[in-house]
């Protein structure tokens, strides 16, 4: 498991296009995602023991965001040839144990996980109505080992207040976790 973490916001950087399957059986592209206060695009996969220790905080957050017109995504990059546990099936199996209320995408070409330049999972980008970045931080202070229920909710906090403020806070602590699985060149 090799460890990164998230560069600084590039505040205003546009949100990059895209159009993946996902585990629901439909095909969804940016702008069917996004919501009218902004965009919350995850990277995440299934094996990463920092995405496993977080997941019903995904959830959670997720729902909340959703609730403040922020659309929300999770999107799986990693090489299921090195790591048969990221399959687009055992996605599936990922987004129904844990009931995720968002679309789990395959970006099985990675080109939309470079596009973005997601380094991690679990790795988040933050993005206004206007779909310009304010936030690529972390969930909260939890690693690879669940944190305590009543951690700061970092991600949550910031993208509230994107909607009320339409600016991402200055000071934002990098996500860390598992680095993509890049397939070979």
């Amino acid at each position: 498991m090799a460890l990164e973490t998230t560069p600084i916001c590039d505040f205003g950087t546009p949100a990059p296009d895209f159009r993946l399957p996902a585990t629901d059986g439909a095909t969804y592209a940016r702008d069917d995602i996004a919501g009218p206060q902004g965009l919350l695009v995850m990277f995440i996969c299934n094996h990463c023991p920092y995405v496993k220790a977080v997941a019903d905080r995904l959830v959670r957050d997720g729902r909340a965001l959703q609730a403040l017109g922020i659309g929300v995504a999770a999107i799986c990059a990693n090489d299921a040839a090195s790591h048969p546990e990221d399959s687009f099936e055992k996605m599936a199996e990922f987004a129904a144990a844990h009931c995720f209320p968002f679309p789990y995408l395959h970006d099985e070409s990675q080109a939309v996980a470079r596009a973005y330049g997601a380094v991690c999972t679990p790795d988040f980008f933050g993005y206004d109505a206007g779909l310009g970045l304010q936030y690529r931080g972390r969930l909260d202070a939890s690693g690879p080992r669940p944190g305590s229920p009543d951690l700061r909710r970092d991600l949550f906090e910031a993208m509230k207040g994107v909607v009320e403020t339409g600016r991402g806070p200055a000071e934002q602590i990098p996500s860390m976790g598992c680095s993509i699985k890049w397939k070979a060149a």
